[in-house]
């Protein structure tokens, strides 16, 4: 297993926000892309924040309460972001995952986003690994 790489199972066309992203832009972006949450990035695609499900249900309450769209995503995003390396090992990552962590990990190389992991990706990985072992010759 310690010779699966991120690389091997991340998702290289995430869903991505800016910080001056409308918060109802963002909550249709992320629905669409099925996943639970998705990094923030500059112009230069650097990571510099973390938005999910769970940092935009409180403004998005608000939003749909008074029927205004002024929150941004710069307004709830996390700026403490767990991000890990595509040469990374599955292994490795699987086991900072087993406690509460992120479910979504960004990709991050030279300092530049090239894609995310999730835990589904991770569990994929485990997945081929296992049929691997349990393959009987016929």
């Amino acid at each position: 297993m310690e010779s699966l790489k991120v690389i091997d199972y991340m998702n290289n066309r995430p869903v991505l926000f800016t910080t001056q992203m409308s918060l109802t832009v963002a909550l249709e972006r992320l629905l669409q892309s099925r996943q639970t949450g998705g990094p923030v990035v500059n112009e230069k695609d650097e990571v510099i924040g973390f938005i999910s499900e769970q940092d935009m249900i409180q403004k998005l309450l608000k939003v749909s309460y008074h029927c205004e769209d002024a929150a941004q995503v710069g307004d709830c995003m996390r700026t403490d972001v767990l991000s890990v390396d595509p040469n990374d090992s599955i292994l490795a990552l699987a086991e900072m995952m087993c406690g509460q962590k992120p479910k979504v990990y960004p990709v991050v190389e030279k300092g530049r986003l090239v894609g995310v992991i999730t835990r589904r990706n991770v569990l994929d990985a485990i997945h081929a690994q296992i049929l691997k072992c349990f393959q009987h010759p016929v």
